[in-house]
């Protein structure tokens, strides 16, 4: 009796089912695109895989980054009470303090030419009286330093394979570079070897004045993939485990906002380094900050105000370094430089680029504003001084 009853009941609840079913896809009806797509995907076999493209990167360039391990002795000065007669038979030889003292360092680099040729920072290796350089493999050599650029902060290390081969990391293109592309960093912070870190292109073409390292001069690539002191001269990848960058700054005063030389750079100044050469750095000698009509003005209604300067946009000199090109053409603090060789000027960094595209021993026709007054002086470029 109770079978009898539930047959019709199951009946009922199969047809309301049917019904709802073809409501519902008779309401949303598929495109044949859509179905084809729905056919293929199901069709697709689902590949899971443990590998990322970081660690394809990583795996790509990896071997080739090194740890660069620096030894420099430093002579101390003595006081002369040392080196009294009494101050010796009194407290005996032991107490004489040492006159050369060893200093470690190290950092990183990676080998970019299979006869041992290495890039790194110039402040990893500069003045080192020793350089040990070790492989991911575990194989250690002795670096000898090619050449070092501070203004660049770039160096060329070399190490003899001695007939065995060497990884070679892959070189990439920075002027490629997009604002949020991936950007990997690989060194060996803190002493912790093989370190990977992950971030994107923050920005490109940071010039080095508005990052706040104002004695290097170079447009650096800004990333927020960490970096740690011991990755200075690591490499920074892209997504294809290509090098892009050379890892070299970070911002003590930030979180996340580190700096690398663009590797173009690097590849522009790897034979001069390598072979030992002086890199060429043209510069006048003035100390600038940029200027506006609206910035005149209020320098010029303040009754404090050492100058007076013209109410234009420009470049407005607040130092010559003595003894420069500058000087020599007799150029002065309070002028307002507006043109240079008929390019109108109103950034620091364009001035700069200027004088470095003309090369050292060349003619820079300034146009400037000297008070109300418009002159024309000529400023012959040098070699900038103190740069080995």
């Amino acid at each position: 009796m109770q079978l009898t009853n539930f047959l019709p009941s199951l009946r009922i609840y199969s047809i309301t089912l049917l019904l709802s079913v073809i409501l519902c896809f008779g309401g949303f009806p598929l495109l044949s695109s859509q179905a084809d797509t729905i056919t293929e995907l199901a069709q697709t076999p689902v590949s899971l895989t443990a590998d990322s493209f970081v660690a394809a990167a990583v795996a790509k360039t990896g071997p080739a980054v090194v740890r660069i391990d620096t030894e420099t002795v430093v002579t101390r000065q003595i006081d002369p009470f040392f080196d009294d007669p009494f101050f010796r038979d009194f407290f005996g030889q032991q107490f004489r303090p040492p006159r050369q003292q060893r200093i470690t360092g190290q950092g990183s680099g990676f080998i970019v030419d299979g006869s041992g040729i290495i890039l790194t920072n110039a402040h990893v290796v500069n003045s080192a009286d020793k350089v040990t350089v070790t492989l991911k493999d575990g194989r250690t050599f002795n670096g000898e330093v090619k050449g070092t650029d501070e203004v660049t902060d770039l160096a060329v290390v070399a190490i003899n394979p001695q007939s065995n081969s060497l990884p070679v990391a892959s070189l990439g293109d920075s002027s490629n570079l997009k604002v949020g592309d991936w950007a990997i960093a690989v060194g060996n912070p803190v002493g912790l070897d093989n370190t990977v870190t992950l971030g994107i292109i923050s920005t490109i073409g940071r010039s080095a004045a508005k990052a706040g390292i104002p004695d290097k001069r170079l447009d650096f690539i800004q990333t927020d993939a960490a970096i740690n002191p011991g990755n200075s001269g690591g490499p920074l990848l892209n997504s294809k485990g290509e090098v892009i960058g050379i890892n070299t700054a970070i911002r003590a005063d930030a979180m996340g906002i580190g700096f690398a030389i663009p590797i173009n750079k690097a590849k522009a100044l790897e034979k001069t380094l390598a072979s030992g050469q002086k890199v060429p750095h043209p510069y006048i000698g003035v100390q600038m900050i940029n200027l506006t009509p609206e910035i005149a003005r209020e320098n010029n209604s303040n009754p404090n105000s050492p100058i007076i300067v013209a109410e234009v946009d420009g470049i407005l000199v607040v130092q010559v370094v003595p003894n420069s090109p500058a000087e020599r053409a007799r150029l002065r603090r309070g002028d307002v430089i507006v043109a240079v060789n008929g390019q109108p000027v109103k950034d620091g960094t364009d001035l700069q680029k200027i004088v470095e595209n003309v090369g050292i021993n060349a003619s820079l026709r300034v146009k400037l504003y000297r008070g109300d007054r418009l002159l024309e002086l000529t400023v012959k470029t040098e070699q900038l001084q103190g740069v080995s």
